[in-house]
C-alpha cells in the first residue's frame, strides 16, 4: 500500500470514526469501512491508527476513554481491526497518563476480564495484556504502591488459568535480591543508639515494662531475614548452626516483650505494607508490636514447612538429619504458642495460619505432579437412579434408562497410539495422528528418494536460459545464471580478461563459448562418421532412434571435460601429502607445548587426557595428535598447521613446518618434471 492511499483511508476512517463514537452508531463506521476500496489488510492498518490517534486526544476523560475501549471492542467483533486492538489501546493510554489516572483505568480492565477471557479475544490478546501489565509493574513501587500492584496480579491471576506455566514459580526459585540491611558496620554508633532508646524507656515507664535490647540481640534478630530470604543456607551445618542459635535467641526477645496496650486499643487502621525499619531505636517498638511479631513468626512457619516439604526442585543433598527435624518440632509448637498469645484474636489468627499452610501443601503437590490441568469431576450418580439404569437394562431399554438417569451416553473407545502405529509398521506406512498428514506421508514410501525425483528439479538449463530474452529484463538474472554457471558448466571458473569486464559481456561470451563447444563436438562425430568402418555403420544405423539422444549425452560430457580449459583457468594448487615419519619429525620441535596446540585444534580436556594416558613420552604424544589431527580434519594440511603455530607464538616449530614445506614442494617439482 502506498502512503498516499493509507493516508487517504486515515483521514475518511478518522472523520468517520469521530462521528460514529460521537453518535455512539458503530453501523456509520461499518458503512465507510465496507465503501472503502482496498484490501482488508489496509484498511484495517488505517482504522488501526485512526483509533490510536484519537484515544490520545482523550487522556483527561476517563469515562470518555472507557466508552472508547468498548467502541474498539465492538469494531473488532464486526471484523473491522484485528483482535489485539483494545490491549494496544489500553497499553498506549496508560503509557500516557499519570499513576493516579492509571489506577482509575484499570479498573475498567478488571471488570472487563470476562471479554479478554472470550476465545476470541483470548489467544490474540494473552501476550499483550501480559506485556502491558508488567510495564505498569515496572512503574510502580511495591512500598508506595503496594495495592495497585495487588490488583495488577490478581488480575493476572483471574485471567490466565491455573496450568498457566508462565505465572508459576515451577523451579522453586527464591528472591535473593530482597536483602534486609541493618547496623552490622559501625558498632559504637549502633550502642550508642540502643542506649540511648533504654534511657528514653527509663524515663517513661517503670523498671517492669523495661525491654532489654542490647546489640546482640538486635544483630542476630536481623540476621534471621537473611536466612527467610535463601532458606537452602540451613542445609548447610555452619550455617544451621548459626541459624538454631539466632533463631533461640529470637522468640526469646519476643516472650520478654510485654504488650502496651491493651487488645481493645490496638488500632484497626489499613496496614502499611513497607520494608523492615531496622533502626536500633526502633527495636523495642518494634517487638512490642503484635502485628509485626505476628509477620515475623509466620516467617518462621514458612521457612520451617518449606525445610520439611518435598520440593521437586532440591538438590538431593538438602535433607535434614533427625537432630534437626526434632528441632523444628519443637520450635514450631513455641511459634504456634506465642502467635496465639499475641492480641488480637490470637488462637483465631493461629488456626488460619494452620490451615493456609495446609493448602499450601495442597499447591506444593500440585506443582510436584507437573501442575497438571484442572478439570472437574464427573458427576456421581445416586444409588437409586444406579439401580433403575441396571434394571432397565436388563429388560430392553437401556436407552430410555440412560436419558432419565442422566448419565452421558458413553463415548467409543480409543485404539491405543502403539497398537495404530504398530499396525502402520506392519503394512510399511507412517501413522501421524491426522488423517491428511497421514495421507501426504504415505504417497511414496521413500520420502528421501521422493524428493530426488526428476518432477523435483526446477532448475532451467544453462543454454535455454542464457537465450530466452525474457529472462533478461529480470534484475536478478545476472545473479541466477551465474547460479546455474557453476552448477551446470565448467566455464565459471574461468577468470574475466580485464577487472572492467561486465558480468553481462562475461555471460555473453560463456553463451558462444558453449555453442561453440557444441559445433566443434559435432564436427568431431562426423569426422569418426565417416572414418569409421562399414561394420560400424552397419551397427549405427540399426541404432538410428538413438543417435539424438546418444549424441546429446556425448556433448553434456564433453562440456564438462576440464581439458577444454584454458591452463590459467586450472588451479595448479596441490595439497602436499604427509606421512607418518614426516609428523614424527615434526613432534620434536613442538615438544611440551602440545597441549596448548590441541586446544587451538579444538580437541577437549579429556581428548588431552586420553592422549596422554595412550603415549609415555611427549615426543609419541605430540605425534599421536598430529596424526589424528590430518585423518580426521578435512583442513588439515601442513600451510594450516604453520599458521596456527604462528599465531600460538611457537616460531621454532613454525619454522620447522615451513622447511618441511619448502622440501616436500621441491620433490613435487622434481617427479613432475
Amino acid at each position: 500500500m502506498s502512503s498516499s492511499n493509507f493516508l487517504v483511508l486515515l483521514k475518511a476512517f478518522s472523520e468517520s470514526l469521530k462521528r460514529a463514537f460521537k453518535e455512539d452508531n458503530i453501523e456509520l463506521l461499518k458503512a465507510e469501512y465496507d465503501a472503502a476500496r482496498a484490501s482488508d489488510n489496509d484498511k484495517k492498518t488505517a482504522l488501526h491508527q485512526a483509533f490510536r490517534d484519537m484515544l490520545l486526544t482523550k487522556t483527561e476523560d476517563i469515562p470518555a476513554i472507557e466508552r472508547f475501549i468498548s467502541f474498539a471492542v465492538t469494531s473488532c467483533r464486526k471484523d473491522m481491526t484485528v483482535a489485539t486492538m483494545p490491549v494496544v489501546l489500553l497499553g498506549d493510554i496508560f503509557d500516557a497518563v499519570t499513576l493516579d489516572r492509571a489506577e482509575k483505568i484499570f479498573t475498567y480492565v478488571e471488570n472487563n476480564v470476562a471479554i479478554w477471557k472470550e476465545e476470541f479475544f483470548f489467544t490474540a490478546c494473552k501476550h499483550n495484556l501480559l506485556r502491558m501489565c508488567n510495564d505498569l509493574l515496572r512503574r510502580l513501587s511495591r512500598s508506595q504502591n503496594t495495592v495497585f500492584c495487588g490488583r495488577i496480579l490478581l488480575f493476572l491471576a483471574k485471567f490466565f488459568p491455573f496450568s498457566e506455566r508462565s505465572g508459576l514459580n515451577i523451579i522453586s526459585e527464591f528472591n535473593l535480591e530482597n536483602i534486609t540491611e541493618y547496623g552490622m558496620e559501625g558498632n559504637e554508633m549502633t550502642l550508642e543508639q540502643l542506649s540511648a532508646g533504654s534511657e528514653v524507656e527509663d524515663d517513661a515507664g517503670t523498671e517492669d515494662e523495661k525491654l532489654k535490647i542490647d546489640y546482640n540481640l538486635y544483630c542476630k534478630f536481623w540476621a534471621l531475614q537473611d536466612f527467610f530470604r535463601n532458606p537452602n543456607q540451613c542445609y548447610n551445618k555452619v550455617q544451621w548452626k548459626t541459624f538454631a542459635t539466632h533463631a533461640g535467641s529470637a522468640p526469646e526477645g519476643s516472650t520478654a516483650t510485654d504488650d502496651r496496650m491493651e487488645e481493645d486499643q490496638i488500632r484497626e487502621s489499613g496496614h502499611f505494607f513497607a520494608k523492615f525499619l531496622t533502626n536500633p531505636k526502633l527495636l523495642s517498638l518494634q517487638l512490642s508490636d503484635s502485628n509485626f511479631r505476628r509477620s515475623v513468626l509466620v516467617q518462621f512457619l514458612i521457612l520451617f514447612q518449606y525445610l520439611n516439604s518435598t520440593v521437586k526442585f532440591k538438590a538431593e543433598t538438602h535433607i535434614l538429619s533427625q537432630a534437626q527435624s526434632d528441632w523444628l518440632k519443637e520450635t514450631e509448637t513455641v511459634v504456634y504458642r506465642l502467635i496465639e498469645e499475641s492480641p488480637p484474636n490470637g488462637k483465631k489468627f493461629a488456626t488460619t495460619v494452620r490451615h493456609m499452610l495446609t493448602r499450601e501443601e495442597l499447591w506444593n503437590s500440585w506443582k510436584n505432579e507437573g501442575c497438571k490441568e484442572f478439570k472437574r469431576p464427573e458427576a456421581v450418580l445416586e444409588e437409586g437412579s444406579l439401580t433403575t439404569a441396571t434394571t432397565s437394562a436388563g429388560s430392553g431399554a437401556a436407552p430410555a434408562a440412560t436419558a432419565s438417569s442422566g448419565r452421558p451416553p458413553a463415548k467409543r473407545p480409543r485404539r491405543p497410539l502403539g497398537d495404530l502405529i504398530r499396525d502402520a509398521t506392519k503394512q510399511g506406512k507412517f501413522y501421524m495422528g491426522n488423517q491428511e498428514i497421514t495421507r501426504l506421508w504415505n504417497l511414496c514410501p521413500d520420502n528421501l528418494q521422493a524428493c530426488k525425483g526428476t518432477d523435483r528439479n526446477f532448475l532451467p538449463s544453462l543454454e535455454t536460459y542464457l537465450e530466452n530474452p525474457k529472462e533478461k529484463q529480470d534484475p536478478s538474472f545476472e545473479w541466477r545464471a551465474l547460479r546455474l554457471l557453476a552448477r551446470q558448466s565448467p566455464h565459471f571458473f574461468t577468470l574475466f580478461n580485464t577487472p572492467s569486464y561486465k558480468v553481462s559481456d562475461y555471460l555473453e561470451s560463456v553463451r558462444k563459448k558453449i555453442q561453440k563447444d557444441k559445433l566443434d563436438i559435432k564436427l568431431e562425430n562426423a569426422i569418426k562418421e565417416e572414418t569409421a568402418p562399414a561394420s560400424t555403420e552397419q551397427t549405427e544405423a540399426e541404432g538410428e532412434g538413438l543417435v539424438g539422444d546418444e549424441e546429446h549425452e556425448q556433448m553434456e560430457t564433453e562440456l564438462l571435460k576440464t581439458e577444454q580449459l584454458t591452463p590459467e583457468d586450472k588451479n595448479t594448487h596441490k595439497t602436499l601429502a604427509v606421512s607418518k615419519e614426516q609428523l614424527a619429525e615434526l613432534a620434536p620441535s613442538i615438544g611440551k607445548d602440545w597441549k596448548k596446540l590441541a586446544t587451538k585444534l579444538g580437541y577437549s580436556a579429556d581428548e588431552i587426557q586420553y592422549f596422554e594416558s595412550e603415549n609415555a613420552t611427549v615426543v609419541d604424544q605430540c605425534c599421536h595428535l598430529l596424526t589424528l589431527w590430518f585423518d580426521d580434519d578435512m583442513d588439515a594440511s601442513l600451510d594450516n598447521l604453520a599458521y596456527i603455530l604462528e599465531g600460538l607464538e611457537m616460531m621454532p616449530a613454525a619454522d620447522a613446518v615451513k622447511q618441511m614445506i619448502a622440501l616436500l614442494s621441491d620433490k613435487a617439482e622434481d617427479v613432475s618434471e
